[in-house]
């Protein structure tokens, strides 16, 4: 709950740092006089008062200063970090097996790095044609059957006590051999077995040898201390040929966990903690000197947490072994297998040469700016005194002034710095990573702390207009928060939620499909100029993402979409007849073309939708597959798209009625009235708060994603249009924004995009830790960094939108075919290197 308020408080800050960007004061009136008209007396000084010190600490705490800031942040982390690694012992695989806590009841949490869950086939996989042996007593006993039963679901725990027991699981391409040998003490016997291993030949031993015994020896001999050491000596007589097996596999000595000495049987009194502490410190006094025998110490860590749970205080509870379990299964297996969400115990990949390739350019970049700037190159803009009540440049009314020779080059080193704190976080061993866990209160307690916020930051918009753009900025910037909550707090568990928020994407959609029409039907622009530029902005960082962090193009699935539904509301439109409002005005047997058009875009979409064979062919076409594959299928692809088909064309058709009533001043608009008649905008009202009700209990009630899944697409549209309703009917409302939820929607793109590396971590798998050991703080600074850089990106993208993208039609077109020879000469190096680093 703290690390999601804190990740709240952070975004607040940042917003804060370009408070009422755009515009902070409405329609340009004097403090005074927004003083005089809202305040008397001493509530007027009071509002005076308090404009006059935000004005003040608005001067000093930009949006640049707030960023500077974030790169010193990020300079000292990067060193801490380092540092740490260096000289405090930096070992991911050592984390794995001495050191975590619990998230919750049962999710257990290693320090700093990731544990993925493995399943039987992956577990298979790894373990194909190796043999794992486990000698002890029963407890190690109990460890063998819950490893066991990461292979075979199935397993029983049948074996004769005391005895040896086998397990294989052999398929025609590989076999797993799992042994237990019974050896409680460590004693001759258990010394003559592992003897017996190394005078065999390499492929005879145990690839993997788990062990571990010490109760046995504390009950048998009432915890004397001649018994320990006895136990120490004959722990020395061993290290040696634990050393010799390690040099040819997998050695591992499990640490004694706790027991719970108040329901212990009379025959196992004297196993005391303060007895197991003892064995345990002649464990690690003998075998630290030994470098191939790895120390499970988690097991111990779990379990006095819950010890208390055991039935006889000796032997550990189910969920207990299975944590010890699956760290060994990680440790093994995670550097093999190499999951995404496993970054225990994993070492680096080396970069691609696509990578490399994109360094050279950043690079290159770094050294052209210099050059630039050392021979005298210096003309640039104007330095344009900042807003202080908006923390933003004042945009001057003149047309924007070209950007020098060096800008570019600045904007591509920026972009540079930016991509190695990516590649940092989420690519490199440099910072931690830990597993999300969802509780309501680490989704809901931010979620009401940001709504708060947006409340407290409200003004006038500008215009009383429906939808009108502060209004779409806002309603772009709630959602855009609400889903990263969402993410961060691993709220897609609980389905209630993870419906409420697949309705905010379908409204995302609808805003794609309401905005472009919109622009198109008023404007008529249909020149390639307009279509590059959106679909520059669009996909320029995500094409970025692509090759820095070696990613396919679909892993950032909402650009695809809404790049695809661009071209498809494009070429719906601009495909003859051309119709435009001027053109409609003149007929209205216009509209029904334009109805046409929406019909036959409707029947494209179902087509599609109710024949998953024919769009499988049609995108599995190369290279067009390349922009929709994941994982080598467009199973992704398909499921994303078809979950929320509907939503653009539920917003044109939205669009083109909204601006036909508009035109026939059917609507009133103005500031402060009400958008439709008394009665007819209570109705409307009344019905738009039931379907909210209505929808929220249908989501309550849902059993599985599948089931929702399959109803959404017909029926999200119904919450988006009653929150339209109510947002915009009654007067009031429509006259008034957040301008905090307002800052947030212009850079909602960025935030979706730049919080899969540097938000998030393991492609979005888990969560960035940049200051280990304090969750809210850490949410805290890497939250204010992440706002920081998605911010600057935006920048970035508009900056490079005017060198890249020219006006001129051919030195447009010349660029088109430079950057499609291009792409095709990166598809074909990606093919003939192709690396995933992660299943």
């Amino acid at each position: 709950m703290e690390a999601a308020e804190a990740a709240a408080a952070a975004e607040a800050a940042a917003a804060v740092a370009a408070d009422r960007a755009d515009g902070a004061t409405t329609g340009g009136a004097s403090l005074l006089d927004r003083t005089a008209a809202c305040c008397h007396g001493g509530a007027k000084m009071a509002v005076l008062a308090y404009s006059l010190g935000k004005r003040e600490i608005n001067q000093h705490f930009t949006i640049r200063n707030a960023k500077l800031i974030s790169l010193v942040l990020v300079g000292v982390l990067l060193v801490f970090h380092t540092a740490s690694r260096h000289y405090g012992g930096g070992d991911s695989c050592k984390w794995l097996l001495s050191r975590g806590r619990y998230l919750g009841e049962d999710v257990w949490q290693p320090y700093g790095c990731m544990m993925h869950k493995y399943k039987s086939n992956e577990a298979k996989n790894c373990l194909s044609s190796k043999r794992v042996a486990f000698i002890g007593d029963s407890r190690i006993r109990e460890l063998f059957y819950s490893f066991v039963k990461i292979i075979d679901r199935e397993q029983k725990e049948d074996g004769i006590k005391h005895k040896d027991i086998s397990f294989k699981d052999e398929t025609e391409s590989s076999s797993v051999n799992v042994d237990f040998l019974w050896h409680p003490e460590v004693n001759y016997s258990m010394k003559e077995r592992l003897m017996s291993w190394t005078r065999q030949e390499a492929q005879e031993k145990p690839d993997v040898v788990v062990l571990g015994s010490a109760t046995w020896a504390i009950k048998l001999h009432g915890g004397s201390s001649e018994a320990l050491q006895q136990y120490k000596f004959n722990l020395s007589a061993i290290a040696v040929y634990l050393e010799n097996l390690a040099e040819h596999g997998e050695v591992y000595w499990v640490l004694q966990a706790p027991v719970n000495e108040e329901v212990l049987s009379e025959s196992r009194k004297a196993i005391t903690n303060q007895q197991v502490d003892l064995y345990n410190e002649a464990a690690e006094d003998v075998l630290k000197s030994s470098s191939g025998v790895k120390l499970l110490a988690a097991t111990r860590q779990a379990a006095m947490d819950t010890i208390t749970k055991s039935d006889d205080g000796l032997h550990l509870p189910e969920g207990t072994r299975n944590v010890g379990a699956m760290v060994l299964m990680n440790s093994l297996c995670n550097n093999i297998l190499r999951p995404i969400d496993g970054s225990c115990c994993q070492s680096l990949s080396p970069p691609n040469f696509v990578q490399k390739l994109s360094a050279c350019f950043f690079f290159g970049s770094v050294v052209l700016f210099l050059a630039l700037h050392i021979f005298g190159h210096n003309r640039h803009r104007r330095p344009v005194p900042p807003d202080v009540e908006s923390l933003e440049e004042k945009k001057p009314a003149s047309a924007a002034v070209p950007l020098g020779p060096k800008a570019p080059f600045l904007a591509v080193c920026r972009m540079g710095i930016i991509m190695c704190y990516f590649y940092l976080c989420d690519r490199a061993d440099v910072f931690m990573k830990e597993h999300k866990f969802y509780t309501h209160s680490t989704f809901f307690i931010p979620l009401i702390y940001i709504f708060v916020l947006g409340v407290f930051y409200s003004e006038n918009t500008k215009e009383g207009k429906l939808l009108n753009r502060e209004q779409t900025d806002e309603w772009k910037g709630w959602m855009q928060l609400v889903i990263l909550i969402y993410h961060i707090s691993g709220a897609s568990a609980f389905i209630p939620v993870y419906m409420h928020v697949r309705v905010l994407v379908a409204a995302y959609l609808f805003q794609t499909g309401y905005g472009h029409f919109s622009f198109f039907w008023l404007k008529g622009d249909f020149g390639l100029h307009r279509v590059c530029q959106v679909l520059f902005r669009l996909n320029f960082l995500v094409v970025v993402l692509c090759v820095v962090m070696d990613r396919p193009y679909q892993f950032y699935y909402f650009v695809p979409l809404v790049t695809f539904w661009f071209v498809v509301i494009y070429a719906t439109l601009a495909m003859w007849p051309q119709i435009l409002q001027k053109k409609a005005n003149n007929s209205r047997i216009w509209h029904l073309g334009i109805l046409a058009k929406l019909l036959g875009l409707l029947v494209f979409i179902c087509v599609f939708a109710f024949s998953q064979g024919l769009f499988e062919r049609v995108f599995s076409v190369w290279p067009i597959s390349k922009l929709f594959e994941l994982n080598g299928n467009i199973h992704e692809w398909w499921f994303r798209w078809k979950l929320d088909r509907f939503a653009v064309i539920h917003g044109m058709l939205f669009a083109f009625i909204y601006l036909v009533l508009q035109k026939r001043q059917v609507l009133s608009e103005g500031k402060g009235e009400a958008l439709l008649p008394a009665k007819l905008s209570n109705l409307l009202l009344f019905l738009s708060v039931v379907s909210f009700i209505t929808y929220s209990v249908w989501a309550s009630s849902c059993k599985t994603k599948t089931e929702c899944n399959e109803t959404h697409p017909y029926i999200s549209v119904v919450q988006i249009l009653a929150f339209i309703l109510i947002r915009n009917i009654p007067g009031y409302a429509r006259s008034i924004y957040s301008s905090f939820f307002a800052w947030f929607g212009k850079i909602s793109l960025e935030l979706f995009i730049c919080q899969y590396h540097i938000w998030l971590a393991a492609d979005t798998k888990g969560i960035l830790v940049l200051i280990p050991g304090n969750p809210s703080l850490n949410i805290m600074v890497s939250t204010f960094i992440f706002v920081c850089v998605a911010h600057e990106i935006s920048l970035i993208t508009n900056d490079l939108a005017q060198v890249v993208i020219p006006k001129d039609g051919v030195a447009l077109l010349k660029r088109l075919g430079a950057a499609g020879l291009f792409s095709l000469l990166v598809l074909f190096l990606s093919r003939s290197s192709q690396h995933t680093p992660g299943s």
